[in-house]
């Protein structure tokens, strides 16, 4: 157990210290507890590190605003602690964690195993979703929601100790963690990125897996230069869970396997000493290689402000989602995107990205400019951003009441229907 500052995360050792390291990541609203029936045949062969996600399993509420950002508290830890190099396995959060380290820190990591992951996880708008309904309701809905998309039917009615588990374990995570943790979800996209992956990778998946299935799995093994693919059959997205025993014996045979040696001083390969063991070698004392440098021409940006477009079009896409901006974009024939281009580039990539106001701020003066100019058919849309960008539906019920005073009884009555019939729709869970 660890004490844990915010730049940390709070871990667990098992396993005999001289033992080379192997990392457990775990799931979103998960705890390293969901490893427990891995660890005791793991930790034969290795000194296992679990960690848990920041609120989380008790752990200190301090948000993780990105997949980087909880990898970078990870390496912090690691590093406290005098870890340099080490084998990973990660499941769904814990798997896209798993990915940034091979992308971002490919020094560090011996060998990858990823559980029940993507590299990307259904759509941002559906995390953002999640995010809106735990923000209106707590974690309840998501919690008693979890079993099914966790656990196969069967398991979960002949498991029902193992099922409130779960419930309760998401239950118990800081909301706000939770939400943070979606958000970075929604972010997480190394769909074009895979082919830089270098360490010999395990790809397991459940053959049940209606999460991050099957397909998603095929997407890892064929970007991924040296990855094979291990499917699971009678197991859904908890697979660690569901089939313990599988996944400890594929784990167990990927890392005796597939245990990448550091070279050595000389630059050469480290073979290790004891057949059929994972022997992990010392670091390598010269620095990693740089980056090479983007081969975008850099004096040109000198010459003047750059295009704001691609940056109006990340943030219009964050606040009012995918598939409404596709569907706006998609309708724009010739005639009216140029239009849709200024208000790309102007009013998303220059008005709505100035620091001087946050993003709530900003939905709520929206909704009252709408609502004062009598644009009803744009109130629905800025809605939905409002809930995305925070505001919660009592604080969009205040905004509401204060056009009535400001901008007319019968402006703020149309108004009101109208958010009555979306904060319904984006706030119930999903059967």
């Amino acid at each position: 157990m660890s004490e844990t500052p915010s730049n940390t995360l709070q871990y667990r050792f098992d396993g005999p210290e001289e033992a080379p390291v192997l990392i457990l990541g775990p799931s979103l609203g998960t705890t390293w507890h969901m490893w427990d029936r891995q660890v005791p045949e793991l930790a034969q062969h290795w000194r296992v590190f679990r960690y848990d996600l920041p609120g989380h399993g008790g752990a200190p509420a301090h948000p993780g605003g990105s997949v980087g950002d909880v990898t970078a508290r990870l390496l912090a830890t690691l590093d406290g602690l005098g870890v340099q190099r080490f084998g990973y396995a990660g499941c769904a959060f814990g798997g896209a964690v798993g990915i940034e380290l091979a992308l971002r820190h490919p020094e560090r990591l011996a060998s990858l195993a990823l559980i029940a992951a993507s590299p990307r996880f259904g759509t941002a708008d559906e995390f953002r979703q999640r995010g809106v309904i735990v923000r209106t309701n707590g974690l309840d809905p998501i919690a008693r929601s979890s079993p099914d998309r966790w656990f196969t039917g069967g398991f979960a009615a002949a498991q029902p100790a193992i099922t409130e588990w779960a419930v309760q374990m998401v239950r118990t995570t800081d909301p706000g963690c939770y939400i943070a943790a979606c958000e970075a979800l929604a972010a997480f996209d190394v769909r074009h990125e895979l082919g830089h992956v270098g360490v010999p990778t395990l790809v397991l998946v459940g053959s049940e897996d209606q999460v991050t299935g099957p397909a998603e799995a095929r997407t890892l093994v064929a970007g991924i230069p040296d990855a094979r693919l291990a499917v699971v059959p009678g197991a859904s997205h908890l697979v660690p869970v569901e089939q313990p025993a599988a996944v400890t014996d594929l784990l167990v045979r990927h890392f005796t396997t597939a245990w990448q040696p550091a070279p050595d001083a000389t630059g050469q390969t480290v073979l290790p000493g004891v057949p059929g063991k994972p022997v992990l070698a010392a670091a390598p004392q010269t620095a990693p290689v740089a980056e090479i440098a983007p081969a975008v021409a850099q004096p040109q940006a000198a010459q003047g402000r750059p295009d704001p477009y691609e940056a109006g079009l990340k943030v219009r896409r964050e606040v009012l989602g995918d598939a409404h901006v596709d569907r706006v974009l998609a309708d724009a024939d010739d005639f009216a995107g140029d239009f849709q281009e200024l208000l790309t580039r102007y009013a998303w990539g220059e008005v709505w990205n100035r620091p001087g106001l946050d993003r709530r701020t900003r939905s709520c003066v929206t909704l009252a400019a709408l609502i004062a100019g009598g644009h009803a058919e744009e109130i629905a849309p800025h809605l939905r951003a409002a809930l995305r960008n925070g505001l919660t539906p009592a604080e969009i019920k205040e905004v509401l009441l204060q056009t009535a005073v400001y901008c007319g009884i019968p402006a703020a009555d149309r108004a009101f229907r109208i958010a009555q019939q979306v904060v319904r729709e984006e706030t119930t869970p999903s059967e």
